[in-house]
């Protein structure tokens, strides 16, 4: 029996592994957006900084391991058989819970989810005992749990979220007020003073956070304590003057320098504060089997009071840990997709929002915007001129490759979110209240977007709706785990061993079905051959550039048509579904490239306007093409679905024939347009009459039948839709091809 304790404590190793790559991938959201966003650094800088700041953080973590030991449960109340049972549960269900989010592109907080976890488990193994009691009953749940531990996390939860997410505002708000989107002329005068804050901030920051818990803490624990005054005074002195010099000397902003410290801080926090998540259930675990296997007593009957006991954290294993976070802070693609979350949320400029709106969104924009304009009645016209002012971006809106390229916003905001964020854990922690590092690096993110006018009227309901769902998921992290782990308990206390190795192989199941969805997303994400905005400024650029998504369209078009009478003649839903999935991305592409519209116009030379009516005539053409398609497939699919009678052999026959009509005059196409043969283009214009006869003539000839012969109207509807809607795709075509040999002549 004492092997499958030990292999328990093996799998627990496993997973902490696992637990550390999943949990910095989520975590790393914290700690690299202000510095990714801004761009103020090189990335190649800002991942050797955040390195640093998680190598050291973990290196000197210690004092945060009892939280997996005692708590949020009352170690002396369980066995050790008990408390194994519990920590295999928590693992197992963290991993999971943490690589679907990262999956999802989503951050969450790895604290909330350890904690809810642990009190789930615990609370589940409690029941069992109380209900295998005859003396206990459900009123001695409460000597079992840390009630007032979970209490005060849930109460953080909510303070943090607000409290974060209103200084966020409000700092941002005045520190644009005094620079305004124009900063590099007044950093040059105010920079040293602004830089001796931000610094002075950061540094205390890292000094109380950052290193608390650390051998070397005890050492200016006191100072820190009681001549806080003079420390933070003689700090800004120093920083200040060091701001003055480095300006001056090298001729850069302070705000690099801001920017660059204020990641290692937080990445310093994250690691030594944040690591018990990881790793601090399979050290208590370990702690558990070197008590118990000492003891000689039965797993059954030896108490975890052991657990109460302070145990340093080994050396070696946290230099193990460190390790590992930073190869999976260079290596994690999952890491950037949860960065690019929070960075499209709080974009200056504007990008393709991730998130759809809702009706909470819409409220609170609408009410947002009430208030706001209440305010500005109240307000004298002089103070409203000089806010306006100063809140005035510079016109730089840029289109194609030249708009990713941009910071996501400037290096003020970047030095106020990594600034304010690092002083709100300080204040925390020093008041000894429970807070999750996401929590308030994401809100205060939030924060200063509102106050820089990210979300304005064309995206505030994107934005919303996105913190509203990450939010949601927070509260989501925090059921899902209480329920998760709990559930995970009585399974493995039923099943014992073969319940553990049934539920590992689950476990390694689903991490990898999300890693192949995660890369399949990546490397569609990555796909060139989709649809390309128009970035010529000529109208013979514009005409060439858009024969690609002609092409494009046209032999994509050819292939659903042709794949979605097949699955129809021959029954074939999967291949119908692929279908619908196939148009429903034409659809979105087209769609991407009709929200450039603007962007394109704004680009345009004064003598290449002719150019604009051009293109959206186009994009209006692609639309009718894609509408038809999209009507066809989803028809087609619903029929099959729905088990209705097949189409008859006659019936299919004549769709084969349009098909093969159809297949052969987008081939055509297709080859005009990838050859830039355009003069050719007069052939397919000339072939419209014909073509539409043999549809009208297939009509007719289905008319006949439907007099004589047919006897099933789910039949004939779809028939004639399918023969209809052809009809319009090949209107469609032709149109296109008609402004397009048009508007060729004239050039």
């Amino acid at each position: 029996m004492e092997n499958i304790y030990l292999l328990m404590l093996v799998a627990l190793v496993v997973l902490a592994i696992a637990d550390l790559v999943v949990g910095v991938s989520n975590d790393a959201v914290n700690f690299l957006n202000s510095a990714i966003g801004s761009k103020a650094i090189s990335f190649k800088t800002i991942m050797i900084v955040a390195s640093l700041g998680i190598f050291f953080g973990a290196v000197f973590s210690s004092g945060m391991m009892e939280v997996a030991r005692k708590g949020i449960f009352m170690p002396g109340q369980f066995y050790f058989d008990e408390i194994m049972i519990i920590f295999m549960a928590v693992m197992i269900t963290d991993i999971l819970l943490l690589d679907f989010f990262n999956t999802l592109g989503m951050p969450t907080s790895t604290t909330v989810s350890i904690v809810f976890e642990l009190l789930g488990a615990a609370v589940v193994m409690a029941l069992i005992k109380i209900s295998a009691s005859d003396t206990q009953t459900l009123s001695n749940l409460a000597g079992y749990i840390n009630t007032d531990k979970a209490g005060e996390i849930i109460s953080g939860i909510f303070l943090s979220v607000i409290i974060a997410f209103t200084i966020g505002a409000l700092v941002q708000w005045l520190s644009r007020l005094v620079f305004s989107f124009e900063y590099e002329k007044k950093v040059k005068n105010f920079g040293a003073i602004f830089g001796g804050v931000c610094l002075t901030a950061i540094g205390y920051f890292i000094f109380f956070k950052g290193l608390k818990g650390t051998p070397y803490y005890g050492s200016f624990k006191d100072i820190l304590a009681s001549q806080w005054l003079t420390v933070v005074g003689v700090s800004f002195v120093f920083w200040t003057l060091f701001s003055w010099l480095f300006m001056k000397i090298f001729k850069k902003s302070i705000l690099i320098i801001v920017i660059a410290i204020g990641t290692f801080g937080l990445a310093l926090a994250f690691s030594g504060n944040d690591l018990v998540n990881f790793i601090g259930v399979p050290m208590a675990a370990y702690h558990s089997y070197e008590a118990w296997a000492a003891s000689g007593q039965a797993a059954s009957s030896f108490s975890m009071e052991v657990l109460r006991e302070k145990v340093p954290a080994e050396p070696i294993l946290l230099f193990i840990s460190g390790g590992i976070m930073v190869l999976t802070l260079w290596f994690s693609k999952k890491a950037r997709s949860v960065a690019e979350t929070e960075i499209g949320l709080s974009r200056q400029g504007h990008g393709t929002e991730k998130f759809d709106p809702n009706m909470l969104s819409r409220a609170v924009v609408a009410g947002s915007t009430k208030l706001a304009d209440g305010l500005r009645h109240i307000l004298p016209v002089g103070t409203k001129r000089r806010i306006s002012k100063s809140f005035e971006k510079p016109d730089d809106i840029l289109v194609g490759d030249k708009a990713e390229e941009q910071p996501a916003f400037d290096m003020i905001r970047a030095s106020i979110n990594l600034t304010v964020a690092g002083v709100l854990i300080s204040i925390a922690t020093s008041y000894k209240l429970p807070l999750s590092t996401t929590y308030v690096t994401f809100m205060v993110a939030m924060g200063t977007s509102l106050a820089d006018k990210a979300w304005g009227r064309e995206s505030a309901v994107y934005r919303v709706a996105g913190v509203l769902n990450v939010i949601g998921g927070w509260f989501f992290t925090a059921f899902s785990a209480f329920t998760a782990a709990g559930i995970l308990t009585y399974i493995i206390f039923l099943g014992k061993g073969p319940a553990i190795a049934i539920l590992l192989l689950v476990a390694i199941g689903l991490l990898v079905r999300n890693y192949i969805s995660h890369k399949n997303k990546a490397i569609a994400k990555a796909d060139k051959s989709g649809l390309k905005k128009s970035e010529s400024k000529t109208v013979q650029g514009i005409i060439a550039e858009s024969a690609d998504n002609i092409s494009n369209v046209v032999s994509r078009s050819n292939k659903i048509y042709s794949d979605v009478l097949t699955g129809l003649a021959k029954q074939d839903k999967k291949k119908l579904k692929k279908s619908k999935k196939g148009v429903d991305k034409l659809e979105a592409e087209i769609e991407d490239l009709r929200d450039h519209i603007f962007f394109f116009i704004k680009s345009l030379d004064e003598t290449s306007v002719r150019g604009s009516s051009f293109y959206i005539a186009i994009l209006g053409h692609l639309t009718d093409i894609a509408q038809s398609l999209e009507y066809i497939s989803k028809k087609s699919y619903k029929h099959i679905n729905n088990n209705h009678k097949p189409l008859r052999y006659n019936q299919i026959t004549d769709l084969k024939e349009v098909d093969d009509t159809l297949s052969d005059l987008l081939g055509k196409i297709d080859r005009i347009f990838t050859d830039k043969r355009f003069e050719y283009i007069s052939d397919i214009v000339d072939s419209k009459p014909e073509m539409l006869k043999s549809i009208n003539d297939k009509i007719e000839k289905q008319v006949s039948r439907t007099r004589t012969e047919e006897s099933s109207p789910k039949n004939t509807t779809l028939y004639f839709n399918i023969l209809l809607e052809t009809k319009e795709l090949m209107n469609a075509i032709m149109n296109l091809m008609e402004e397009y040999h048009s508007s060729y002549k004239k050039v």
